[in-house]
């Protein structure tokens, strides 16, 4: 397994494997860039089916903090961790406290907080060995709300950008992942008067939607050719690829999971058939944005900051559509530039 020579490696300032033998705790950080700030990101605990992947993941997810974090205009670098373990694990105390330790080994370079697996009760633990943490209970809390809203916003920027309107009323949507985030953003399109189709692992999670708010519930691997506006990621990445295109009937693909695009041309691969993109680290910025208030909390001055989701992402659409280029590699190059600026 090389690193320095991984296709995912951009310059990363740091990448820790940890290991506890205590507690069983494998792990990996990855501080990717601090021009800005401390690097910030979630930890995700997942049964990765190799380390590779493992490392991969890490690798994508804190090269996309970084630029999150810059197109947010927050004073915070790029950076996040996975655990390699079984999220539904009940034995978590040991775990975190070790984890915690490897957080405060690396001296404030990195700041964790919760994602995929990992709840902020889970961040609580350990936080009692560091102080390196953010969206803790009693200060920013839970941050799916906002990444919620956040990609709500997005889906509406897009639907205003290729279709001139501003109403979602009447309009499908399927959301692929119904956890934490896509319940509330299916919460938000519901209440916008939308046609939900939703899928999921987790059967408690396809219930709830579906009493709640009369969604239609397909198979897993039936989301992704259903006839809708807009399709929604909101589970795991890479379900934009060679495969998926072809089955897509939506013009839009805004969702809030992380590395949507299984590689850099499928981005290429969408422009070529109409479909508007919205770049995930830029819909999905809500919950880091709600964490960036830990120290001083404000609900209020956290929302109003969200909202401008909808703003950078109705900019990154006019530059792709003038230039004629991807989405995405529009958004990467204005936040090289806000990065580069800060050296």
């Amino acid at each position: 397994m090389t690193v320095f020579n991984h296709v995912s490696f951009d310059e990363h300032e740091n990448v820790v494997f940890c290991h506890d033998k205590q507690s069983g705790l494998k792990a990996i950080i990855a501080v990717h860039n601090t021009n800005l700030g401390p690097a910030v990101g979630g930890c995700r605990m997942w049964n990765y089916d190799s380390d590779e992947a493992a490392l991969t993941d890490v690798l994508r997810l804190s090269r996309g903090m970084t630029y999150k974090n810059a197109l947010a205009g927050l004073s915070m670098g790029g950076g996040k961790a996975v655990i390699l373990a079984d999220p539904k694990t009940t034995d978590r105390e040991a775990l975190f406290l070790a984890f915690g330790r490897f957080i405060n080994n690396l001296g404030g370079t990195y700041f964790s907080a919760e994602d995929v697996g990992v709840s902020t009760a889970d961040i609580m633990i350990a936080n009692r060995e560091t102080d390196f943490v953010a969206g803790l209970e009693g200060k920013s809390g839970d941050p799916s709300p906002f990444t919620a809203l956040g990609t709500y916003l997005g889906i509406k920027a897009a639907i205003k950008h290729q279709r001139g309107i501003d109403s979602l009323e009447g309009m499908t949507v399927s959301v692929q992942g119904v956890g934490h985030v896509g319940y509330y953003l299916c919460k938000h399109l519901h209440e916008a008067g939308v046609n939900l189709i939703v899928t999921d692992i987790h059967q408690q999670s396809l219930d709830k939607v579906e009493a709640e708010f009369g969604a239609t519930v397909v198979a897993p691997n039936d989301i992704y050719q259903q006839d809708v506006d807009v399709y929604a990621p909101c589970a795991l990445g890479a379900t934009i690829n060679d495969t998926t295109i072809p089955l897509l009937k939506a013009t839009i693909v805004a969702g809030c999971a992380n590395n949507q695009l299984a590689e850099t041309r499928h981005g290429e691969m969408l422009k070529e058939l109409g479909v508007l993109y919205a770049p995930d680290y830029v819909i999905n910025a809500g919950g880091i944005i709600n964490v960036s208030f830990d120290d001083d909390y404000d609900k209020a001055k956290s929302t109003a900051k969200v909202e401008n989701i909808y703003h950078t992402l109705t900019e990154i659409f006019a530059q792709a559509d003038a230039q004629n280029r991807t989405t995405a590699d529009v958004a990467d190059e204005m936040a090289k530039k806000i990065i580069d600026a800060a050296k």
